[in-house]
Formats: C-alpha cells, structure tokens, sequence
C-alpha cells in the first residue's frame, strides 16, 4: 500500500514504511548479526564461569552496538518519516510520536 501524498510505502497499521537502500538494510543486518554473535558469546562465558567483570564488559559493548543501531534508525526515521509528514501538514502527530519514541529510547 502506498501513501499518495507522500509517494511512499505504508505498513499495515498505515504508517510509512522505511525508505531505507539494500545497503543500508545490509548494514543495519551485518550490525545486529554482529551484535547476535556476541551475545552467544556472553552465553558460552556464562556456561564457563568466565569472571564477572569479563562478562559485564562484553555486556557493554552489546549496549554500546545496539544504541548505534537505535540512533541511526532515530535518525533515519525523522530524515524521512518526520520531515515527510511535517511536509504534508502531519508535524505535529509525527513529532509527538518522535518525542515519545526518544524519550523511551534514552532510558
């Protein structure tokens, strides 16, 4: 389904859908593997009583990865999303969603 005004997809609940290139996607999927992959390690740490503060550095970086991820999809959503509804006289539904899609992300 597709958006008229704006000339871009809608998902099921008639919210746009990403506008995002293959090599994006291929980015944002090699990141989150990347991330998969160390959290089984964490688990194979866990299994093998590895030291505490060993487990909880690695801990880390997994959050540290996952908040890249989060802000460029952040970013990417009000690069599109935002500013095409702010374009078409939505701003102020899209921001107060924006707004609450933060405030839940910093927490």
């Amino acid at each position: 389904m597709m958006d008229d005004k704006l000339n871009i997809p809608l998902i099921e609940n008639n919210k746009p859908g990403a506008m995002r290139t293959e090599d994006e996607k291929k980015a944002l999927m090699q990141r989150l593997k990347r991330v998969e992959g160390q959290v089984r390690g964490i688990q194979r740490m866990i299994e093998e009583d590895r030291y505490c503060v060993d487990i909880l550095v690695q801990l880390s970086a997994i959050n540290a990865a996952l908040k890249k991820v989060g802000y460029h999809l952040l970013e990417d959503h009000t690069r599109g999303c935002v500013s095409h509804a702010v374009a078409n006289g939505e701003g102020d539904e899209a921001i107060n969603e924006l707004m609450k899609v933060i405030q839940q992300f910093s927490k």
